[in-house]
């Protein structure tokens, strides 16, 4: 991403790190050398400065760099950011096979977990996406995308101003203030290969002169819609067959199903000698298997595949699925300002948002028990003579792909004054609201079990091909079109802030800010009837008998209330050294209270360089879901190998809370230098270090499963071995990283040529070690994919600007460095993941005062995702938490301004 506000040695760097730029307007004018100067807050602190002043790494995209990379939404602008390591995307979000969190995109500074990245609008917080799951965070799809001025990204973590559970870091997105006029907006996008197209509109308004008229007024409405992309559209797909590449990822579920024979040896043999003497064989070859497929080799390609080293098919679930939702958001900001008196104002703003979004999956994968040979006979070209029973193992591809429909809204209202008294302090007073409201709809490719079993019992659907007129008649009659899940979270409070100096020190002002905060969070959960009933297939525990109701399932509604109060010191010693102190306390209902320093140090010994540190410590509490959130049951987003069972499949699993849970605490260190040899010329280097314990996660699938001897108490097995895989909210141990971030940013001076620029945001991961249990070693994630996500050793943007009067054009590139892949077999000879550059060019032109057309190319050389093995995500052959699967894309937009 483009950086345009860069860290001048001249500036007081508050070397807290302490979040955020807050968003009140100016209140105070300080008279210097006959030109007047607005004071106003710096990101990561409550005493204002005057402007250009800042703090520790702050990276602030401002519009026309978002404008530039052609991204249109919170999300993708988050790609961009380096760094956002392995954040909840929209690949990632179609991997939750345990239901729930479906449609939440969640950025993750340092990769060490959504739930530890602070996200806020105009300095204060938004409601958590609502539906309980692994991760607390707000949904960057409810982020008004038409709306933002600027984002601030404050890399130093764990505020003790805005919240010490920022243990990662914080983002602001900043709307426009004190607009006037009309701005129209549209956008339209297209990919090389189809799918994933793009439309967008928005209107923004302002009136009034906030100084001349003592108001002003401004809203915004942003409205998107996104196309779906179905794997079959890309190239790098179609030549990524599982069965040739992953033929250990291939589903044992297909169409037409696999029989599971009995687990008696001698009952066995009987099933074998009926099949082979009706007539069945494999390549001319009698059966001899347990698990055999009646129509291999032939299968039904291109997604019921012959699976070699069996005698059954495979699904190729790659084949048949979308790894890009059908997507539609709108969105609605407005604020307004009212001038009180020379001293006062007071602001109000509202927000409100939808996001839907249609994920669709491959058909649902079905197991059914004691299946009756003489009902399959039914359906069989050459009857079977046996007189019992088998297992079916199928794809119920007749009722179509699993399709859920996730809306997610949200709402947030904030009133409040601004002042200033006693000429040299300012005050603010808040009470916000905001709300997020979930719900999970089956719309498609769900079904009533039980009918579908009996139905497949008594032969009256095939699982081997079309079924009869009656069979689809059934079919029919027992699809799901059901709101599954409904969740609702509110974050609620009133906030008070006093900033000002106390006297004269040797090198300026002693500042000082106290403020305090009172939040009540809520979240409620309500299951449907249905779910509860456990009787929908792709959704239900099978160690429950069909439609009998599963009592872990039940709606819930949970409350806490949160009290919070902080001071800050800003104490410049000397014209070239700052000291910077503050502390915040915190009390959260049911988990306790924790006080969290934070002290910071800035250096100046020239105009030309500036040194800076930073000290402090972070307290996450537990959220709803970890603590509270009703059992829940799915299967693996990967296929996970087994040793007992010496095989690869997507196994049962059971998701459990635990309201035991301890908080998470953390440490952090940082220190940097900024160097401006010249006044267009500005290089920063921050070193950073993060420590936390008492990890809130569950151990990981593939963990459990690689040491079943150690991990017995989380595996469940059944009459036939198969597994089911506790995954229980722990605190699991440690976890510790640190890097450098190096910011650089050039710019020319005028020429007969124009006017050119380069800009490069990059991070450098030195370290990033885990413990994925509190038995496990500490493990190192760093360039290797490991469990559930990758961190590259090195990701940065830069970009190329060139200025030619009304012209100007980008060239942008964003990069990842390769890594070590993900081992899919056990002894498996490590492989390398290809970096992946993505180049992106656009230009804009500047027709009059009013007109203004930008076009772009993003994805220059349509670059597909490098091959990996990772076998976490349900989108094999490539890592969705970090690819962009669209290609290559056009886009254009028209932008028409009134003033």
């Amino acid at each position: 991403m483009v950086i345009t506000k860069v860290l001048r040695p001249h500036a007081i760097a508050q070397a807290t790190a302490l979040l955020l730029l807050s968003t009140a307007a100016a209140v105070h004018a300080q008279e210097g050398n006959s030109q007047t100067l607005e004071r106003v807050e710096i990101t990561g602190s409550s005493i204002k400065r005057l402007e250009g002043e800042t703090a520790l790494p702050v990276q602030t995209v401002r519009r026309e760099d978002i404008a530039k990379t052609g991204a249109t939404t919170a999300a993708e602008l988050m790609r961009n950011i380096s760094g956002n390591a392995a954040g909840l995307t929209d690949g990632a979000s179609i991997s939750d096979n345990n239901g729930g969190q479906r449609g939440f995109n969640g950025a993750n500074l340092r990769g060490i977990g959504v739930s530890s990245t602070l996200v806020l609008l105009n300095g204060r917080r938004l409601a958590n996406f609502a539906s309980p799951g692994d991760s607390a965070g707000v949904d960057l799809n409810n982020i008004p995308a038409g709306a933002i001025e600027r984002v601030e990204i404050l890399k130093d973590g764990a505020s003790a101003i805005y919240g010490t559970d920022a243990i990662g870091g914080v983002i602001n997105f900043i709307t426009r203030k004190d607009y006037r006029g009309v701005d129209l907006n549209v956008y339209a996008a297209g990919t090389d290969e189809g799918g994933a197209g793009k439309r967008a509109a928005s209107v923004s308004g302002g009136y009034g002169d906030l100084a001349a008229a003592g108001f002003n007024v401004f809203g915004v409405l942003d409205v998107q819609k996104l196309d779906a992309l179905r794997s079959t559209q890309r190239k790098f797909l179609r030549e990524r067959p599982l069965s040739e590449l992953l033929p250990y990822y291939m589903s044992t579920r297909p169409y037409p199903a696999n029989l599971r024979l009995s687990g008696s040896a001698a009952t066995r043999a009987a099933q074998l000698a009926a099949i082979n003497a009706a007539g069945y064989s494999i390549s001319g070859q009698p059966f001899t298997d347990r698990n055999i497929n009646l129509f291999a080799p032939d299968c039904n390609p291109p997604a019921s595949v012959f699976t070699p080293g069996t005698q059954t098919c495979g699904y190729d679930y790659m084949a048949d699925t979308e790894i890009y939702p059908d997507a539609s958001k709108t969105s609605f900001l407005g604020r307004g300002v009212l001038k009180i008196n020379d001293r006062s104002q007071a602001f109000l703003e509202v927000l409100r948002s939808r996001a839907e979004t249609t994920y669709v999956l491959s058909p649902n994968p079905t197991n059914f028990t004691g299946v009756s040979v003489a009902a399959l006979n039914r359906n069989l070209q050459r009857p079977i003579n046996y007189n019992g029973t088998v297992d079916i193992r199928m794809r119920a591809t007749e009722l179509g792909n699993r399709s859920n429909e996730v809306t997610s809204d949200a709402e947030r209202y904030v009133a409040g004054l601004t002042g200033t008294f006693a000429n040299d302090w300012d005050y603010s007073l808040a009470a916000s609201y905001a709300k997020n409201k979930s719900q999970d709809k089956y719309v498609n490719g769900y079904f009533l079990f039980d009918k579908l079993d009996a139905a497949i019992k008594s032969g009256d659907v095939n699982p081997f091909g079309p079924s009869s007129d009656a069979g689809k008649a059934v079919i029919d009659s027992i699809r799901v079109n059901d709101v599954a899940r409904k969740s609702s979270g509110t974050t609620q409070g009133v906030d008070a802030k006093l900033t000002g100096s106390l006297m004269e020190l040797a090198g300026g002002p002693l500042g000082m800010a106290l403020g305090a905060e009172l939040r009540r969070e809520t979240q409620s959960f309500t299951p449907s009837a249905l779910l509860v009933s456990n009787n929908i297939g792709g959704d239900r525990d099978s160690s429950l008998a069909p439609g009998e109701a599963d009592a872990s399932l039940k709606a819930t509604s949970n409350r806490r209330n949160i009290a919070s109060a902080y001071t800050e010191l800003s104490a410049p010693l000397l014209k070239t050294l700052e000291v910077q102190a503050a502390l915040r306390f915190d009390h959260y209902q049911g988990v306790g209270n924790t006080t969290n320093p934070k002290l910071g140090l800035r250096y100046q010994p020239s105009r030309q360089l500036l040194l800076r540190a930073s000290a402090g410590t972070g307290f996450r509490a537990p959220s709803f879901s970890e603590l509270y959130r009703p059992t829940s049951y799915g299967s693996s987003p990967a296929f996970l190998y087994d040793p007992v069972l010496d095989t690869f499949d997507q196994w049962a699993t059971r998701k459990e809370s635990n309201p035991d849970l301890k908080p998470e605490r953390s440490q952090q260190f940082s220190a940097g230098v900024v160097f401006e040899p010249a006044r267009d010329m500005s290089v920063s280097l921050d070193y950073w270090l993060i420590k936390k314990r008492d990890v809130i996660s569950d151990l990981n699938g593939k963990t459990i499963l690689e040491n079943p001897q150690r991990y017995a108490a989380y595996i469940e097995r059944d009459e036939f071995d198969e597994p089911t895989i506790i995954l229980r909210k722990e605190n699991q141990g440690r976890l510790k990283t640190s890097g450098l971030d190096l910011e650089a940013n050039v710019r020319s001076s005028p020429t007969a040529w124009g006017r050119f620029g380069l800009n490069l945001s990059g991070t450098y991961v030195l370290e990033y070690k885990r413990q994925f249990g509190p038995l496990e070693p500490y493990v190192s994630n760093l360039g290797r994919f490991l469990n559930d996500q990758v961190i590259q050793r090195w990701r940065h943007r830069a970009s190329l600007d060139w200025e030619y009067g009304d012209f100007n054009v980008t060239l942008g590139n964003t990069f990842y460095s390769g890594y070590q892949d993900d081992s899919y077999l056990p002894d498996t000879a490590p492989r390398r993941v290809k970096a992946y550059s993505l180049w992106d060019m656009s230009g804009a032109w500047r027709i009059n005062r009013m007109l203004r057309v930008r076009a772009g190319i993003q994805n220059l050389a349509n670059t597909a995702p490098p091959f990996s093995n990772q076998s976490y995500y349900f989108l094999s052959t490539y890592d969705p938490t970090y690819t962009d699967p669209r290609g290559r894309t056009f886009y254009a937009s028209v932008n028409l301004s009134f003033k």
